[in-house]
């Protein structure tokens, strides 16, 4: 079963009824987990670009699709490689920012894994 997102707001978002104060990933099989930002701040110098090798760690065999909250106002992007390796792994990507991201994932099915920023 998958974490259910209730909210979110700048620089916090709440799942499960438990408020967490920084980027996350969620997985299909209800794991938490804080994001690893800092594999794209050393590559990029900002966390506001998704690096190779974050999208390398955030992928699960099997994910069908990646949902990522792009922040309240919707910084985040995807470096091209990173689009390309899920390209390659025939995984879809819905990029929105954060609020918007949530009703996606709440409302998905399947294997799915979302990123969610939760400031910019």
């Amino acid at each position: 079963m998958k974490p259910h997102i209730d909210s979110t707001s700048f620089g916090s978002i709440s799942v499960n009824q438990t408020i967490l104060d920084h980027d996350i990933v969620l997985r299909w099989n209800d794991d938490i987990k804080k994001r690893k930002k800092k594999l794209s701040k050393k590559i990029y110098g900002t966390s506001h670009i998704l690096s190779l090798e974050e999208a390398e760690q955030i992928y699960q065999k099997g994910t069908e699709r990646i949902i990522i909250g792009s922040g309240q106002y919707g910084a985040l992007k995807l470096s091209e490689e990173a689009n390309q390796f899920f390209s390659k792994k025939d995984c879809q990507v819905t990029l929105l920012p954060t609020p918007e991201a949530i009703e996606v994932w709440n409302s998905a099915e399947g294997k799915v894994v979302g990123l969610f920023h939760v400031t910019c």
